[in-house]
């Protein structure tokens, strides 16, 4: 589960390079492919290091996972979440492009929505 997991939080990052026009590193931070596709994600986006502390969480996780735990359960789900959590912020930020200035808050997003409504209605 926990292979799984960090794949998806990779496959996440990848798509977030990808669509900047770059090639997805193979290099390894710390062991960790994520944590180098953090990095290459972030250059030249300050605000996308907003989702650096998820990124190490979600390593950290994996690392707790590496021996046999007894809350195994809580920390799977835990790291599952982070990983949504990262997710949702590379996907909000795909589509705001100032998503992550206030840390990962979707306040962008509200006001950008409520701006929206009020022309609408």
């Amino acid at each position: 589960m926990r292979q799984q997991l960090l794949a998806q939080a990779e496959a996440v990052l990848e798509e977030w390079v990808k669509a900047r026009g770059g090639v997805s590193t193979q290099e390894t931070i710390e062991g960790f492919r994520l944590l180098a596709l953090h990095r290459q994600g972030a250059r030249g986006v300050p605000s996308f290091n907003a989702c650096r502390e998820t990124c190490r969480e979600i390593a950290y996780h994996y690392n707790l996972l590496s021996g046999s735990p007894e809350n195994r359960d809580h920390l799977e789900r835990m790291m599952g979440m982070l990983v949504e959590h990262l997710n949702l912020f590379v996907r909000g930020k795909m589509e705001v492009e100032g998503l992550g200035e206030f840390c990962c808050a979707s306040r962008p997003l509200r006001q950008q929505s409520a701006v929206e409504e009020r022309s609408d209605g």
